[in-house]
């Protein structure tokens, strides 16, 4: 068995494209599939804040002394608001799994930054951005997923990985912070994670 039984993954709720301000940050606290929590937020999109919100809402929670990782569906929420997730894991001091159906196509994510953004002229930090994403490392392929794992081994990522994974690919907390996320914005959750 794991012992990373307990993680929190968080996910956003959906947006309008022409949406600008903040956007509804759901985490689902699991122990390995079981729903135990939901804590809930907000992040700028295309801001730089999600790093920071995903501490505050784990660290003022019940929760935080049995979250044993951190679990994102990429490296991204609320658009381009990237996530830290070198920061996350030195202060919460819990490891970090990255995971995603695909590998990213980078050229077309730093294509997005550097000309994104209401004028066409990029967005915001985009130069901050592209670092943070460069220095999560590459993902590499494991278990039908692909995983950034950040202090983890590959071991662990995959046995955190079966442990917390009910039906499908995506782990139990992914799917649920998804659907929570979805219902609230638009009152029902659809979709798959």
């Amino acid at each position: 068995m794991s012992r990373y039984g307990n993680v929190v993954a968080f996910d956003d709720g959906p947006f309008q494209r022409e949406h600008r301000g903040d956007v509804l940050l759901v985490g689902v606290v699991c122990s390995r599939t079981r729903m135990d929590g939901v804590l809930s937020g907000r992040v700028r999109r295309d801001g730089q804040n999600s790093t920071a919100s995903m501490i505050r809402m784990l660290e003022a929670s019940q929760f935080r002394a049995h979250v044993q990782a951190v679990l994102l569906q990429g490296i991204a929420v609320a658009g381009f608001n990237v996530v830290d997730v070198r920061k996350l894991h030195e202060t919460l001091r819990i490891p970090v799994l990255v995971v995603a159906r695909r590998a990213p196509r980078l050229s077309q994510m730093r294509a997005a930054l550097f000309s994104g953004g209401p004028q066409k002229t990029g967005l915001p930090g985009a130069e901050a951005k592209w670092r943070l994403i460069e220095r999560a490392g590459p993902m590499e392929p494991l278990r039908d997923l692909h995983v950034q794992r950040i202090g983890l081994t590959r071991s662990e990522a995959g046995e955190l990985l079966k442990g917390t994974t009910l039906h499908g690919q995506l782990p139990e907390a992914i799917r649920m912070a998804h659907l929570v996320a979805g219902g609230i914005i638009t009152g029902k959750s659809r979709g798959r994670a």
